[in-house]
């Protein structure tokens, strides 16, 4: 096996198993197709192993090429740090931060710090990682992540923000149509609006009501369509207490139903004397701070 194996190879490896073709890779590269084919080639002839098969509908990768992908995931994370921390060279808060969260903090409650924290720093530039899934920052695939459960490694920097709740909420219009659940009981005779598969929090929840995915009379996995369905008038869902008040929505049951969440900024340990990192790391901390007071005056 070749010893030493260019990254552009690796890049292109990456780019045709996300996008499942030559073509769909070119585009996400802006390269041409035919560079990208011999990226692949090259990289195979100098692994020694094939790495994908064809099909009708693109192509498809080998178990050999699945077994390199973390690798190849964590390849491209460091150069993405190294792209980073070269581009906000020099003094002061410039250059790029990665910031990732949630699908609904990313969309509902980021935006406005982030703004602010741009007015404040105009060379600041911010890249929203909006995922369920938690980034890995030991892999630096983020500089920063808000997160709703305490991170236990060793190595990353934590800030406790506080605790907001999720509640029951739903719209005035469709409670004046079906009624306000006065028990846990009466949900029976609602329209709920819930997850597809369970996760993590889910699982948690459940411990204090039972959930099952047949109680809801409409569903997805999408912390954003659940939010929309029930900002529909769709029926009632689960969403935090300050995003509901904010909306307008109407919160029942909040006696028998609340589920807190701890909030967390966390942060590589390694970025500590960053300016842009401390910069965005303090501006988060303070604006999760504002979100979940607001949710307490709830």
């Amino acid at each position: 096996m070749t010893s030493r194996i260019e990254w552009e190879l690796y890049r292109s490896f990456l780019a045709v198993l996300t996008e499942g073709s030559l073509s769909g890779a070119a585009r996400a590269l802006d390269i041409a197709q035919p560079t990208v084919g011999r990226h692949v080639a090259a990289l195979e002839r100098a692994l020694s192993m094939p790495l994908f098969t064809r099909s009708q509908t693109g192509l498809l990768p080998l178990e050999s090429a699945l077994k390199l992908r973390p690798f190849a995931e964590a390849m491209r994370n460091a150069v993405a740090a190294l792209e980073r921390a070269a581009a906000s060279h020099g003094s002061g808060v410039r250059g790029v931060v990665r910031v990732t969260a949630s699908e609904v903090i990313g969309v509902e409650v980021l935006p406005p710090i982030l703004a602010r924290l741009h007015d404040r720093h105009p060379d600041l530039q911010i890249e929203l990682v909006l995922s369920n899934r938690m980034q890995d920052l030991l892999q630096r695939e983020a500089d920063i992540a808000v997160r709703m459960a305490r991170p236990d490694q060793a190595l990353l920097i934590a800030r406790r923000t506080g605790r907001v709740d999720v509640g029951l909420h739903a719209t005035a219009q469709y409670l004046d149509r079906r009624g306000i659940p006065a028990s846990i009981a009466d949900l029976q005779k609602h329209a709920l609006i819930g997850f597809e598969q369970p996760t993590a929090f889910t699982r948690a929840a459940s411990k204090a009501f039972p959930l099952r995915r047949e109680m809801f009379a409409m569903r997805s996995d999408s912390d954003l369509a659940q939010l929309a369905l029930i900002r529909s008038g769709a029926g009632i869902g689960g969403c935090q207490v300050p995003i509901g008040r904010r909306h307008g929505l109407v919160r029942v049951l909040a006696r028998q139903f609340s589920l807190p969440l701890e909030t967390w900024i966390v942060m590589h340990e390694d970025l500590r004397m960053s300016p842009r990192c401390r910069a965005t790391f303090d501006a988060l901390v303070e604006g999760l701070r504002e979100h979940v007071a607001a949710g307490a005056a709830a």
